[in-house]
């Protein structure tokens, strides 16, 4: 039984050491932020350009009824020359968004804009192929691609199009995401500061050190000679910004990361929609990373950039070994404590650190410039810390996925033009329901109440708060899961048969 005990506490141990190698690089991912957070991309103004490039600007679509309308009439606010600019409404949706966006274009293409409404048979490639689809009609030297919850301000595109001409290398430019409904709830909250870590620390670490670093599918623009000598979009993973990011610049080209240009958009509501983002998110790193890892590793680049790609796209296997987590320190807990090693449970401690204190620190140093105050601060990091290892089962099984290739459909994310407090979404048409992750999330739930319980009644109090933010991460998670579930498939838009339109 002592040798069962003690291999159980050594494997634990092995599996906190993956993600505390991870929490490590978060800090030295803070430290290249501050290290060349100075160095600014210079460029010539807009109006100091040799000539005005004709831009391509993009809309994949795919039923968004609360939000078509608002996507389009932003674009056409652009502030460039309209003998420049062509709009492509790239709508593969089959409900009444097709007849919304056709009377938009129509309106807008009476007023003197390009604008097209592209309709293809089927949603082969999906968001690949419908970009693909409209890249053979391009016409602009650049394109720019907008999903549909974003609102880029009237001067992007002046904005972001003279990065192009330092150099003709340049590939891509990607702007700074903001959140229209940052403090619409606890769960966008949350979002805002994930995706603020991403944004403001590792866009600008990876981009100002040299590393490689990726399109985000949204808010940036493409040299059209980039997309298409580097394979063009490809539908075989579901991230395909991520997968033609990485390829674009093994093939040479360079990318241009603005952190003060942002393009604000809708954060999910609903924590199942959040969960079908989070998986097709997830499930494409893991996919890219099988197709190009390998060839990265093997590439002709400097051993910082092989280093930094494997973390990046590496990464979402942390949820794995979250999920893992969660099922053994329960037993490791007890096992200790009935073996008399309860001692060793200080061991945890430089683990644990390194894997949350890392994050934290990580996060809070993103959200300076956004709550000045300090228990703001921490407040809703630690809350955030929480939602994230809530997430890690879902996570875990998009992971999973993509390591084993497992085929999927791209599920988008449902919006519904929710930006202020107080904005109704539960009546709208698109909803999505539980899946069997909530089933063990709810599980969870249950058994880290009862570990709580354990460990202050045991007066463990050394376990208490790493207990307590597994605890509230999946009672929030599972919870806000069953509420806010209202039948159709997670993720999934359900059309009321009377608004469907179907393909032509």
């Amino acid at each position: 039984m002592v040798q069962i005990s003690t291999a159980f506490v050594l494997f634990y141990f092995a599996i906190l050491l993956v993600p505390s190698v991870f929490g490590i690089h978060r800090y030295y991912l803070v430290y290249l932020y501050y290290k060349n957070r100075k160095k600014k991309p210079l460029v010539l103004p807009f109006e100091l350009l040799p000539n005005v490039p004709k831009v391509t600007v993009q809309l994949p679509i795919y039923n968004e009824m609360y939000v078509a309308t608002r996507l389009i009439r932003a674009v056409c606010d652009f502030d460039y020359p309209l003998d420049k600019m062509e709009i492509q409404v790239l709508d593969d949706s089959n409900d009444e968004t097709v007849s919304i966006v056709e009377r938009e274009v129509e309106l807008y293409r009476e007023k003197g804009f390009q604008i097209e409404h592209v309709r293809r048979g089927s949603r082969e490639g999906f968001k690949a192929g419908a970009l693909n689809e409209g890249l053979k009609r391009a016409t602009g030297e650049f394109i720019a691609v907008f999903d549909a919850d974003f609102l880029p301000g009237a001067d992007f595109l002046k904005k972001v199009v003279p990065h192009f001409y330092r150099g003709p290398k340049v590939g891509m430019v990607q702007t700074r995401w903001e959140h229209l409904n940052r403090d619409y709830s606890l769960l966008t909250r949350a979002q805002a500061i994930l995706l603020d870590g991403h944004f403001i620390i590792e866009h600008t670490a990876r981009h100002r050190s040299g590393c490689f670093f990726n399109f985000n599918g949204t808010a940036g623009v493409w040299r059209k000679e980039c997309i298409e000598t580097s394979g063009s979009w490809s539908g075989d993973t579901l991230t395909e910004d991520i997968d033609l990011s990485y390829r674009a610049q093994m093939a040479g080209w360079n990318f241009v990361y603005l952190d003060d240009v942002v393009a604000p958009a809708e954060l999910p509501v609903d924590m199942n929609a959040l969960k079908t983002q989070q998986h097709r998110w997830a499930k494409g790193s893991v996919q890219v990373a099988r197709k190009l890892l390998p060839g990265i590793l093997k590439g002709p680049y400097p051993l910082r950039v092989k280093i930094e790609a494997f973390f990046h796209l590496a990464a979402n296997f942390n949820y794995l070994l979250i999920a893992l987590i969660s099922f053994l320190m329960p037993i490791s807990i007890y096992v200790r404590r009935q073996q008399g090693w309860y001692d060793l449970l200080w061991v945890d401690l430089p683990f644990f650190l390194s894997a949350t204190w890392s994050v934290s620190v990580f996060y809070y140093h993103s959200q300076k410039g956004v709550y000045e105050d300090r228990f703001l601060r921490i407040k809703y990091i630690l809350f955030s810390l929480a939602v994230g290892i809530g997430l890690s089962i879902n996570n875990s099984r998009a992971v999973l996925e993509g390591l084993f290739n497992k085929p999927s459909e791209f599920k988008r994310t449902p919006k519904y033009a929710v930006v202020r407090k107080g904005d109704s979404w539960k009546e709208k048409t698109y909803r999505g329901k539980l899946n069997f992750t909530s089933l063990v999330e709810v599980f969870l739930t249950i058994n880290f109440a009862v570990v709580l319980v354990y460990t202050i009644s045991e007066q463990l109090y050394l376990s208490i708060p790493f207990v307590l933010i597994f605890e509230v991460g999946y009672l929030y998670t599972s919870i806000l899961s069953i509420m806010q579930s209202r039948g159709g498939g997670a993720g999934e838009v359900i059309v009321t048969p009377q608004v469907a339109v179907p393909f032509p």
